[in-house]
């Protein structure tokens, strides 16, 4: 990764649940995990708390010392299973384009395994300028930071925390497991309803920053 040092304004996403809605890919992923360990696992429940890292929800299902094994093997899955049942969430297309459309940069920094999450935004058309993965959190500041994000989107409070401790505007989107107050009390300085409002924000808040 490098450093971005021009003038234009970088927007950075989160993905499972902001850009894309992982769920169906997750759930028949976490089947086939089942299957294949013999362990139960409800698939049903792991996907109403998507957002942090994939071993946060192994610990509920395997031992720890299993878990690393556990994820490698998920991760290995992953892609035949689970990229081509995952859409893209209404607007997310859209707000890539906004972003490009208004001179700027638009990353995606996310907890996922980073070469699923480009299969995922390549499967989906979706190219956004730089994919970084393998970060939750406050840990998300630090790519954030490298490539000079001054906004972070992200439907989670994990995301609001990375985007608060990046010094980013944190826009926040209530389509994953947390509610608008929920991402409210956490810090959000924005909450969307969904991305398809995100373009009219992009228009508003740069003609505001443009003024200032």
């Amino acid at each position: 990764m490098t450093s971005t040092t021009s003038g234009a304004l970088t927007v950075g996403f989160d993905l499972d649940m902001t850009l894309i809605d992982s769920r169906p890919g997750i759930h028949a992923c976490y089947v086939a995990l089942a299957e294949r360990t013999g362990t139960f696992i409800d698939a049903d429940l792991a996907i109403t708390r998507l957002g942090p890292p994939l071993a946060d929800e192994l610990v509920h299902w395997f031992p720890a010392d299993r878990i690393a094994a556990m994820s490698d093997l998920y991760r290995a899955m992953y892609p035949a299973i689970a990229i081509t049942a995952t859409p893209a969430m209404t607007g997310a297309r859209e707000a890539i384009a906004a972003v490009r459309e208004s001179g700027g940069r638009a990353i995606v920094v996310t907890a996922k395994y980073e070469p699923n999450a480009k299969l995922h935004l390549a499967h989906l058309g979706i190219e956004p300028d730089a994919v970084i993965g393998n970060l939750w959190a406050e840990q998300k500041a630090v790519a954030l930071r490298e490539h000079g994000a001054s906004v972070y989107v992200g439907d989670h409070v994990g995301d609001v925390r990375g985007a608060r401790t990046a010094g980013a505007l944190s826009v926040a989107v209530p389509t994953g497991p947390c509610d608008a107050t929920e991402l409210r009390t956490a810090g959000a300085d924005v909450v969307l309803d969904d991305l398809t409002h995100f373009p009219a924000w992009l228009a508003s808040y740069r003609g505001v920053a443009a003024r200032a």
